[in-house]
C-alpha cells in the first residue's frame, strides 16, 4: 500500500510540475473555417478576426468548407463582414496577419509580399513585394501607413508607405523571427536567431535597449502604452522588461522543459500577458510576478493527427475573457476565474 501511495503522489507531482492540468471548458466558440486556417489574427478587443483559408489545405473536403482567401469576421455578431479573397494573383499562402491597434487596418504577408487592408472600408490599400529575404513576421501602426517586417536575411525593415521612406535596421546578425511595432509607429522591437532582441527608434534607427537570451529569440510583444515588452526564446526563457528603464521585471515561471510561444499579447492595462503555443495551449500570466494564472487547451482541427492546433493569436474581449484564434479555424473564449 505504501508503494502505491508513493506512486500516486509522484504521479500527481509530475503532472503539476509539467503543467499538464488544462481547462477545456470554453465559454463561447466560433468555428469559422472547418478546414483550418494558415493564419488567424484578432483585433485588440477580440471583436474582429481576420483569417486566411488555403484551398485544399486539408485531406477531407466537405460542403461546409470556407472559400479560399482572406475573410474578415465579426465575432460579436458572429458573421462575415468582408471576403477579401486572394492576396495576390498566384493565390499565395498568407502566413502572417496583424490587425492594427485601433482595429481599422490590417497587414497580411506571404513569404515574398505583403498587403495592407482598410478593414473599415473593406478594400485593399496595395500590395508590395520583398526581394531580398523571406518575410518571417510583420506588424502595422494604427494609421495603416507604417509597416515593420522581420526578414530571413537578418534585416528588420521599417517602411512608411505614405512617404516611401525605408529604414533597414541591421543590428541582427541572423534571421529576424519576430517583430512588434508601437501603435504610433515610432518604436520597434525585433528579435532573432542571434539571441538578441532590440528596442529601437524607427525615426533614427537608434537602439534604446538590448535584451540578450541564451537561445534564439522567437516571440515578442509590446504593451500598447509602452510600459512593458516580452522577449521569449526557443528554450525556456521568457522575460518581461520595463521599457522606460530597460530593467527586467519578471521571468515567466514554468516547470516545462521547453516553452515556445506562437503568439503573445499584453492586456491593455499591462496587468496580464496572454500567450499561445504551437501545441494548442493558451496561458494567462501575471506581468509583475511572472506567475501563470490560468491555462486552457484549444480545440484541435477535426480528424487532425496529431490532435493539436497552433494558437495564432490571443486577446482579451470586453467581457474580460481570453479569446484564442487557431490553425483549426476556431476562435474560443475562456473565462478568467
Amino acid at each position: 500500500m505504501r508503494a502505491i501511495s508513493q506512486y500516486i503522489a509522484i504521479f500527481v507531482i509530475t503532472l503539476t510540475l509539467s503543467g499538464c492540468f488544462f481547462s477545456n471548458s470554453d465559454q463561447q466558440r466560433w468555428e469559422v473555417a472547418t478546414q483550418g486556417t494558415t493564419s488567424f489574427a484578432l483585433s485588440r478587443d477580440a471583436r474582429f478576426g481576420l483569417f486566411f483559408v488555403k484551398k485544399g489545405s486539408n485531406a477531407i473536403n466537405t460542403d461546409s468548407e470556407t472559400k479560399s482567401g482572406l475573410h474578415f469576421w465579426d465575432l460579436v455578431d458572429n458573421k462575415e463582414l468582408t471576403y477579401f479573397g486572394a492576396q495576390d494573383q498566384h493565390d499565395s499562402t498568407v502566413s502572417h496577419i496583424t490587425i492594427s491597434d485601433n482595429s481599422r487596418f490590417a497587414v497580411t504577408a506571404t513569404q515574398t509580399n505583403f498587403a495592407v487592408w482598410d478593414l473599415g472600408m473593406g478594400i485593399s490599400e496595395g500590395l508590395w513585394s520583398i526581394s531580398d529575404g523571406i518575410i518571417r513576421d510583420i506588424d502595422i501602426a494604427s494609421n495603416g501607413q507604417q509597416v515593420l517586417l522581420g526578414l530571413s536575411n537578418g534585416k528588420a525593415i521599417y517602411i512608411d508607405l505614405a512617404t516611401g521612406r525605408r529604414l533597414e535596421f541591421l543590428a541582427h546578425r541572423e534571421k529576424v523571427n519576430s517583430v512588434a511595432l508601437s501603435a504610433n509607429g515610432k518604436f520597434a522591437l525585433s528579435g532573432g536567431n542571434d539571441h538578441f532582441a532590440y528596442f529601437w527608434n524607427t525615426q533614427t534607427g537608434q537602439i534604446l535597449h538590448t535584451f540578450e537570451h541564451e537561445k534564439r529569440v522567437s516571440r515578442l510583444a509590446l504593451q500598447r502604452d509602452g510600459k512593458y515588452a516580452l522577449t521569449a526564446d526557443g528554450g525556456n526563457e521568457a522575460f518581461i522588461w520595463n521599457l522606460k528603464t530597460g530593467e527586467k521585471i519578471s521571468k515567466l515561471r514554468t516547470f516545462a522543459r521547453q516553452q515556445v510561444f506562437s503568439s503573445a499579447r499584453f492586456s491593455d492595462d499591462g496587468h496580464y500577458l496572454m500567450t499561445g503555443s504551437p501545441s494548442g495551449s493558451v496561458m494567462l500570466w501575471d506581468t509583475l510576478s511572472g506567475k501563470k494564472q490560468e491555462q486552457w487547451r484549444s480545440e484541435p482541427l477535426k480528424d487532425a493527427r496529431p490532435p493539436t492546433a497552433v494558437v495564432y493569436d490571443v486577446a482579451i474581449d470586453k467581457k474580460q475573457r481570453v479569446v484564442s484564434a487557431t490553425s483549426a479555424g476556431i476562435a474560443q473564449a475562456w473565462l478568467i476565474e
